[in-house]
């Protein structure tokens, strides 16, 4: 029974992400923002959807991130360090793809991470 709950909960995140990403896409100059989430790690991806690129990358499991928790702090962090590459290549402006998963808790804390450094989502 648990397996068939846990399938439902993954078809409906992807549901939502397919109805996401149908609505935005990403340029050079505004470039898509794609999060991903795990229980022990968090990802963001500055994507350039119109020549199919990756603009810039971060995660938790890279040296330059100090905390190695997957947290609010976490995912902060991780934000106000995207922002600052984000400025390093001249973008003041991006989409943000949560992925389809809900926006709170580290997902919001990333965005506000972004915010933070003055980047326009």
């Amino acid at each position: 029974m648990r397996k068939k709950v846990k399938l439902e909960k993954i078809k409906r995140r992807f549901r939502r992400k397919l109805s996401i990403r149908g609505k935005i896409s990403g340029t050079a100059a505004v470039p898509r923002l794609s999060v991903f989430r795990s229980n022990k790690n968090l990802a963001i991806q500055a994507i350039d959807d119109a020549n199919s690129k990756t603009l810039c990358s971060i995660s938790t499991y890279q040296k330059e991130i100090t905390s190695r928790k997957c947290d609010k702090e976490a995912a902060k962090e991780l934000g106000e360090k995207l922002g600052e590459k984000l400025l390093e290549l001249k973008i003041k402006k991006a989409v943000f793809d949560r992925n389809g998963y809900f926006y709170h808790g580290k997902i919001a804390a990333i965005a506000d991470g972004i915010r933070s450094k003055k980047i326009q989502l």
